[in-house]
Order: C-alpha cells, then structure tokens, then sequence
C-alpha cells in the first residue's frame, strides 16, 4: 500500500507487541494524539494492511514442545487448493506454503514431542497424492520477527 510511512510502521509493530495496547499508549510513543493514531490505524484496518488482532500463545506454554519444517513431494500435478484440502485436517499443520523446487509445498508442523511428531507426519505420508516428505526438526528458534518490524 502507497503512503505508508514511519509511524505507520510504529503503530503496527507496537500492535503486533501488544493488541490491546491503548491509543493512547501508541501516541505517546509516535508522538500522535490518540484520536490520530486510531484515524491511522482505522485508515490501515479499511486498506487490508490490519487484518486482524490475534491472541499471541507460546506454543511451549501451550503444551506443543516440538515443531518441524516438513517438504512434501506429491504425485503429479498437485495443486494449492488439493494441498490446502490435504493438510487442513491435521491440527498440528500450523502454516502450509507451495514453494517453486523440487517440493511441492513446505509445512510448519508443531506437536507435543517427538512421538507426536512422528505420528502426525505418518498421518500426513497416508494422505492420498502424497508421495514422501522430508523433515527438518527445529532445535531451536534463532529469530521470529513481525513483519512491522523487519523494514
């Protein structure tokens, strides 16, 4: 979206932080009044750039220790929507992407432990069309960034 600016990026980078963060609050830190800062984020809201306020969960917190990145190679031509269908039902499947590459789409799959892990990627391997995976376990999170954040 043209227009854009600084503030913008402040004011979405301290929603993404805290959702529930007073207009107030924001101004104080852009150094807008609140009714300007609500205007600003009604303004972002109405272009598509907001596109919701999310409760934020640790997933560790949560009881889901394990997640991996996961490749999955189907017969064929595939399509987005015959993934989509595919690995919708799987609660663990957190993110799913096609990609360009060998792969025709990557997972964010998350579990409780390795055993649940495992067993959710056999749930996947038996989905029809599914050729094989290839799975890349997280040891660790070096850096997740909100998107505000990262221009």
């Amino acid at each position: 979206m043209a227009g854009i600016d600084a503030v913008d990026r402040k004011i979405v980078a301290l929603l993404q932080e805290n959702a529930r963060r007073s207009f107030h609050d924001i101004g104080a830190q852009v150094a807008l009044s609140a009714p300007a800062v609500k205007r600003r984020v009604d303004r972002l809201e109405a272009a598509g750039v907001i596109t919701g306020y999310r409760a934020a969960v640790d997933p560790e917190r949560f009881g889901w220790h394990s997640h991996a990145f996961v490749e999955v190679f189907c017969e064929g031509r595939m399509s987005g929507a015959e993934i989509l269908a595919a690995v919708r039902r799987h609660p663990e499947v957190v993110g799913a992407y096609t990609v360009a590459g060998e792969a025709s789409a990557i997972l964010h799959v998350r579990a409780e432990d390795t055993k649940h892990l495992e067993e959710a990627l056999e749930r996947i391997r038996d989905v029809k069309g599914v050729l094989r995976t290839q799975t890349q376990v997280v040891l660790s999170t070096l850096l997740e960034r909100p998107l505000a954040q990262a221009g």
